[in-house]
């Protein structure tokens, strides 16, 4: 080979494909330098499941944003909501969308204000000791969320049950805890096993149930575009998972 055919080989880059969500990307390698030690070996896929793993517990993180970042933040995501209305073929000065820009800033900010929120704070003196082991239930909780996919609502109702264990806790708290974690960017099986996970690791009751039923505007709005659809999702631990009868008890109360 000679001198030139050797150069223009050494410029040329070989691209690969990432498939992320159904969309396919390129990206080219960064050059190695021949003085670079290298790191370990990656077992080919042993990245795609840590990270899928890392997903799969991402649940069980207390996310938290304050106040004062909401005030930081503000100016730069009112100017993302600027360039999406240039890039939709609108103009952002005319008189009707002069504002718009920091209204949406500021509605997406409150749409997820549970990631200013933490359970410890909301249950801060709202668990009591009492000696009751019947079933508790609260249902037709109102629930809005923002799907995580498409940044659209899903809206719907949680019910929500559990078997004190010794312990109770303040009704309307319950009510909160649905909202700090639909106050976030979602999806509903995550939202449903949340709810529950901070039920039980807040009261450590005999057991829970949640179960929410939602509209997504994802599917409403766009895409198979079903009016009337639902979507059921349950989360059961302890005695509702083991124990066919308390369960079956639960899910009778909810409908009734």
């Amino acid at each position: 080979m000679d001198h030139a055919k050797q150069k223009q080989s050494e410029k040329q880059v070989a691209y690969s494909t990432d498939s992320v969500n159904g969309h396919v990307e390129e990206r080219a390698p960064v050059p190695k330098s021949p003085n670079r030690t290298r790191g370990p070996q990656v077992v080919p896929g042993e990245e795609t499941r840590s990270h899928s793993s890392a997903v799969m517990e991402s649940w069980k993180e207390e996310r938290t944003r304050s106040i004062e970042d909401n005030e930081m933040n503000l100016p730069s995501i009112a100017a993302a909501y600027t360039t999406i209305l240039r890039g939709l073929g609108e103009d952002p000065l005319r008189q009707g969308l002069l504002k718009t820009p920091w209204r949406a800033a500021t509605a997406m900010q409150f749409f997820t204000k549970g990631y200013q929120e933490k359970i410890s704070d909301v249950l801060n003196d709202a668990i009591f000791d009492e000696d009751h082991d019947e079933m508790v239930i609260v249902k037709d909780i109102d629930m809005f969320s923002m799907c995580e996919h498409h940044l659209v609502p899903f809206i719907g109702k949680v019910h929500i049950g559990y078997l004190p264990n010794k312990r109770v806790v303040g009704l309307s708290k319950l009510a909160r805890i649905v909202e700090i974690y639909s106050r976030r960017l979602q999806v509903q099986e995550r939202l449903t096993k949340q709810i529950a996970v901070a039920i039980t690791e807040s009261l450590q009751p005999s057991g829970v149930g949640v179960v929410i039923e939602a509209s997504h505007m994802c599917m409403v709005m766009r895409g198979v575009q079903k009016m009337n659809s639902k979507t059921v999702t349950s989360t059961m631990l302890g005695v509702f998972r083991e124990d066919p009868k308390t369960r079956e008890e639960f899910l009778k109360l909810i409908k009734d």
